[in-house]
């Protein structure tokens, strides 16, 4: 055990001190106390747990939703010389009960998984045999139902704290509003609230929003002006494309991402982009997570997002290098109109859900009564059109299913090649002779695989080409060949969606669904699209003020740099003068109210234009009131 969180964050990570409440964090933790942690977007969470783990006696458990958030954070440690491994869904039974037999013998630090895996039957068979010091719940927000991005199986964390009573827990997000983080700390089991939040102001990142006529045209504007990489976040797949298109067409090095991409080209791209061969990456939401570029100079959002906590988590992948950088909203009048839409499209009808669900499963052909535990290859595009439905409504009936506990669906599925051998020894011994071809293939995988024999095992066929010094499209060919004559079982790597079935299939007309709390998610998701447009419409108030006074109760100043903030600097009015005629103007208005007409001529002595920059910002900053008649009131603070 070192002795203090300094000297393993000099050793591992080379720093000599920590940042903002990261210290007071690891503390707490350190003195066993459940902890949450709410850090903004590149604050880094993960040294909040992974340095208090390297200090304690046995294995971090770390819970994550997401296989790329798993599969960086454990480079990453691997790096550093830290036993790091997760347990991903593409891994087989054989290889899982590998890992948590090896997590047993203290061979690993730090074990990642999903909710999903913590309620499996092999992960709960070795749950007493793993020395447990502590377990850290990244992406904490899921576990709420009133967050942005609600998991029903984060609800079933909580059943550890039964299992490992006096293990502490650490919580971490980047965005939870004050109710959110309440029903974090109630739903994990907290002891007691103890809550570290970190400023969400950001001093080197300048946020602005632009009504425009031409979108294309103003981000070309803005990667002419500002050098450096860039992120572009477009809604749909489609619209990724046709954007980098269109920046090539203006010699700007751009590409775009999906989740609909293979996995490979997806890697090729990512990778393109943080090596700064590519400048821009036009994508969806699927890019970003665990990406660790610091020299992000501009994000800008070609459409905007639905909620402040998801343009919060994509704009703060600038600057994260603490060098000035730019987060950029564009929106044109039809945008406004679709937000306003969203809640209605993103929570269906009841009547909706069940007509989908009952095509689902006649599209998959499941009977009533079936289906609990399987997994199914599910095709998006193909499933719409066959049933004449809009993908989009799939796609929320989807997650409301998933929200309500019937089935996950995984768009983003990754399953490695596999491979069994299931020829008997003799029949083995005569293969060599009777396909000489694929000799070395075979010995291959029988020396680097072990278990093979007994076991269906993942196997990756560029190793084995690289180990053959043969090429990749040989190696494809041989497995087939031995597949086909019955001496392997050979099933190549898939990307297919996949839907599985948490309940067996049921009656689409008694389908269950909890209609109290869905219409008050409804709300609520209703809620933060009206402060997205408030966010879009304000002219007057800081942007950066108005991110940090959303998610916390810390009194935030102005950043002086966002586009606002540069507006009220070209006021032709100074400090004093502006302060002056706003007491005027509320000492003005009378308790039951005042018609805007008769305030002006009560305060002639005032130039009407200095009134009315006045007025607009005591509106903005919802002071007072005033309705469509003109009539103003005072809020009462």
């Amino acid at each position: 055990m070192n002795s203090s969180p300094q000297q393993v964050l000099k050793e591992f990570w080379g720093h000599h001190s920590f940042r903002g409440e990261q210290e007071r964090i690891i503390d707490s933790v350190l003195e066993g106390k459940d902890t949450l942690a709410l850090l903004p977007t590149g604050g880094g969470k993960s040294i909040c747990f992974q340095v208090p783990a390297l200090m304690k006696d046995g294995l971090c458990l770390v819970i994550s939703p997401l296989i790329a958030l798993m599969k960086d954070q454990v480079e990453n440690l691997q790096k550093l010389g830290i036993p790091a491994i997760s347990l991903h869904s593409g891994l087989t039974y054989y290889e899982v009960k590998k890992v948590m037999e090896n997590a047993v013998h203290g061979d690993y630090k730090f074990l990642y998984l999903s909710p999903e895996r913590l309620e499996t039957n092999l992960f709960r068979e070795y749950l007493h045999s793993l020395h447990i010091s502590l377990i850290a719940v990244d992406e904490a927000h899921c576990v709420s139902q009133w967050g942005y991005d609600f998991r029903p199986p984060y609800l079933r964390i909580a059943n550890l704290r039964e299992e490992l009573p006096k293990v502490p827990v650490i919580a971490l997000t980047a965005s939870a509003t004050p109710v959110v983080q309440k029903d974090i700390v109630e739903k994990l089991r907290f002891k007691e609230t103890n809550v570290f939040i970190e400023s969400f102001e950001r001093k080197n990142l300048s946020y602005s929003v632009f009504k425009v006529d031409s979108k294309i045209n103003k981000i070309t504007e803005i990667l002419n002006n500002v050098a450096g990489s860039s992120i572009i976040y477009c809604r749909n797949r489609r619209q990724t494309k046709n954007v980098a298109d269109l920046l090539q067409l203006q010699n700007i090095s751009a590409d775009h991402y999906h989740a609909g991409l293979a996995q490979e080209e997806r890697n090729n791209k990512q990778n393109a982009w943080i090596n700064n061969q590519t400048r821009v990456i036009v994508c969806t939401n699927a890019f970003g997570m665990g990406i660790d570029k610091s020299d992000v100079r501009t994000v800008i959002h070609y459409d905007s997002p639905d909620c402040l906590e998801n343009y919060y988590q994509e704009s703060g992948r600038a600057g994260r290098d603490d060098k000035k950088a730019y987060a950029v909203l564009l929106y044109q009048t039809e945008d406004i109109k679709d937000l306003k839409r969203l809640p209605d499209l993103r929570f269906p009808s009841i009547l909706e859900i069940k007509k989908v669900y009952q095509s689902i499963a006649d599209y998959l052909q499941i009977p009533v009564g079936m289906g609990e535990g399987n997994y199914y290859d599910f095709d998006l595009g193909e499933f719409s059109k066959h049933f004449k439905l809009d993908s989009f409504l799939v796609m929320n009936v989807l997650k409301v299913l998933e929200q309500e506990g019937h089935l996950s669906f995984s768009e983003n599925i990754f399953l490695p090649s596999l491979v069994e051998f299931t020829a008997d020894k003799n029949t083995l011994n005569d293969a060599e002779k009777n396909y000489p071809q694929t000799a070395d293939v075979m010995k291959c995988l029988l020396r680097t695989y072990e278990g093979i024999y007994d076991n269906r095992v993942s196997i990756n066929e560029k190793q084995i080409a690289k180990l053959c010094k043969l090429p990749y499209e040989k190696i494809y060919i041989d497995l087939q060949e031995l597949h086909n004559a019955g001496i392997i079982d050979y099933l190549p790597q898939k990307e297919t969606p996949q839907i599985h079935f948490i309940l067996n299939r049921a009656p689409a007309k008694t389908l269950h669904i909890n209609q109290d709390a869905y219409l008050q998610r409804k709300k609520q998701y209703a809620e933060r699209v009206e402060i997205m447009l408030d966010y879009l419409s304000t002219e007057t108030t800081c942007r950066s003020k108005y991110i940090a006074d959303y998610f916390t109760e810390i009194k935030n100043e102005n950043c002086g740099i966002c586009d606002n903030c540069l507006k009220q600097k070209k006021l032709d009015l100074t400090r004093t003068d502006f302060k002056t005629i706003q007491q005027l103007i509320y000492a003005a208005i009378p308790s039951p109210g005042i018609n805007v007409k008769e305030l002006l001529i009560e305060l002639k002595e005032i130039k009407k234009e200095d009134f009315w920059k006045v007025f607009q910002m005591l509106q903005d900053e919802k002071q007072i009131l005033a309705d469509e008649r003109g009539f103003i009131k005072k809020v009462d603070n």
